[in-house]
């Protein structure tokens, strides 16, 4: 199986956790692309999903699936989106696509977070994969020496701005042993919007693709 081949598995293997009758939190990227492919062939039987990106709204829209603003629901029942890596806690860093903010909060809403992804992205320590931090524009000089103050190598992703209008700077070096409260660190210098780490707010069940198949993990 090639990586698009277990992509598709393990985005195929979420439509179990999508309860009929409900609005599904969706996520942004390769992986949840292949998600929202195969959620089309259930709309039908769902009322319609929140978008964690604008990409991610113009494929659904595009399927036929109606859009919801989360700002007009309570809850959702299920939020299903990939990773860029994550731990056996299941704890992760996502942004690779700079939709980190808005997938962070569609999460926060949602009951249940089904992470999906391929195996390459199980890893023991976070850090290997740059972590992403949203910053507001004016603070990027900032913001930077505060991260190369924690011990990483910050870059400033080039000719990229967030659906919110925001910078991504991404960290290399890091070997994050305290996710959470590492979280907790980089939210707290003045000028970021929010970093990739969820940690605070991990999944709860990892579909993990593999070549034997799709494994179960949860907290």
């Amino acid at each position: 199986m090639n990586q698009d081949d277990l992509k598709r598995s393990v985005a195929n293997a979420a439509l179990a956790y999508v309860p009929e009758g409900q609005v599904i939190g969706v996520g942004t990227g390769s992986t949840a692309n292949f998600f929202i492919d195969g959620l089309a062939q259930m709309r039908d039987r769902i009322r319609g999903a929140v978008a964690s990106s604008e990409a991610s709204a113009a494929r659904l829209r595009a399927h036929g699936i109606e859009l919801f603003d989360l700002n007009d629901l309570t809850e959702l029942s299920v939020y299903v989106d990939g990773a860029d890596e994550i731990d056996n806690r299941l704890c992760m860093i996502k942004g690779g696509g700079a939709a980190l903010t808005r997938e962070k909060i569609v999460a926060a809403v949602a009951r249940q977070f089904v992470c999906i992804c391929d195996e390459s992205k199980l890893v023991k320590t976070l850090g290997k994969f740059p972590l992403p931090v949203e910053v507001i524009p004016m603070a990027t000089a900032q913001v930077t020496r505060a991260l190369t103050a924690l011990g990483g190598t910050p870059k400033l992703r080039a000719g990229v701005i967030t659906d919110n209008g925001n910078c991504i700077i991404d960290v290399a070096g890091l070997q994050i042993s305290d996710p959470e409260a590492f979280e907790a660190q980089v939210n707290s210098i003045v000028g970021v919007v929010t970093n990739g780490i969820f940690a605070q707010r991990p999944a709860d069940v990892l579909l993990l693709a593999t070549a034997q198949g799709v494994r179960t993990l949860t907290r």
